[in-house]
C-alpha cells in the first residue's frame, strides 16, 4: 500500500491579447461595436461568447461598406480600416474558440 498526495491549483491562462489604437474609436462607434471593444464592462460583458454576436454583426457592416468606415481613417495613418477589419476578425475568432474566457481590457 501506497499513499499519494499531490496539490493543483488552477491558474487562469492567457489564450488571446491582442492591440489597436484608440484612433479607430469612431470607426468602431459608426460599426455599432465600441462599447463591446473598449467598455464590455459597461455593458455587462464578461465573457468572450457575449461577443460573437455583436462582433459578427459589427464586422459585416465594416465589409459591407468600405468606403464609408475608411472615412475615419486616421490622418497620420495610426488607425486604418485595413488593420481594424483584421483585428475584429482575430478577436472574433479567438472569442468563438474560447467562448468562456474572461474579458478584460485596459484602456
Amino acid at each position: 500500500m501506497s499513499l499519494d498526495v499531490s496539490i493543483t491549483r488552477i491558474q487562469p491562462t492567457g489564450v488571446f491579447t491582442s492591440n489597436i489604437t484608440h484612433n479607430l474609436g469612431k470607426m468602431a462607434e459608426a460599426a455599432g461595436i465600441y462599447k463591446h471593444l473598449w467598455c464590455p464592462e459597461e455593458i455587462g460583458i464578461t465573457k468572450a461568447k457575449q461577443l460573437i454576436q455583436p462582433l459578427k454583426k459589427g464586422l459585416k457592416k465594416l465589409k459591407a461598406n468600405p468606403a464609408k468606415f475608411k472615412r475615419y481613417d486616421s490622418p497620420n495613418g495610426w488607425g486604418l480600416y485595413e488593420h481594424f477589419v483584421p483585428f475584429v476578425e482575430e478577436y472574433l475568432r479567438a472569442c468563438e474558440e474560447f467562448p468562456d474566457g474572461e474579458i478584460t481590457v485596459s484602456r
